[in-house]
């Protein structure tokens, strides 16, 4: 891996399709963005904060998301997730994340994620079908 700095930035959005509602995916009974959706965004955000850093077969797995969803959003509107690097323990990565919509903050909280080897990790994993 290339050398990084805390305080690193990157982002990630979309706009609010019925593919993100809560009824859709499973979350929820209502027609507004699933916090799982917003998961997902929010690790987007983390990935590519450190996608040019990567070198070689590395990637990274997310390990941990502990996130507050503090605000509806309805369809149609677009979402904008952050994510910050705010520590590295050796091969793992914290960031502070944050998702707006176009009214304001919906949701933060912090992310881990760890650096592997993608093909390594893929064989390990997929010694559990044997």
């Amino acid at each position: 891996m290339k050398e990084l700095n805390i305080g690193i930035k990157a982002s990630s959005e979309l706009t609010v399709t019925s593919a993100e509602l809560a009824v859709n995916v499973g979350s929820g009974s209502l027609e507004v963005f699933a916090t799982p959706a917003m998961i997902m965004l929010m690790e987007k955000a983390a990935c590519n904060c450190l996608s040019q850093y990567l070198e070689g077969g590395e990637t990274t797995v997310g390990t941990e998301m502990n996130v507050r969803h503090t605000s509806a959003t309805p369809e149609g509107m677009k979402v904008t997730a952050e994510a910050e690097l705010i520590q590295v323990s050796g091969r793992e990565f914290t960031f502070s994340v944050k998702a707006f919509d176009e009214a304001g903050i919906i949701g933060e909280g912090t992310h881990k994620r760890f650096l592997v080897l993608g093909e390594k990790f893929t064989a390990k994993t997929m010694l559990k079908l044997k």
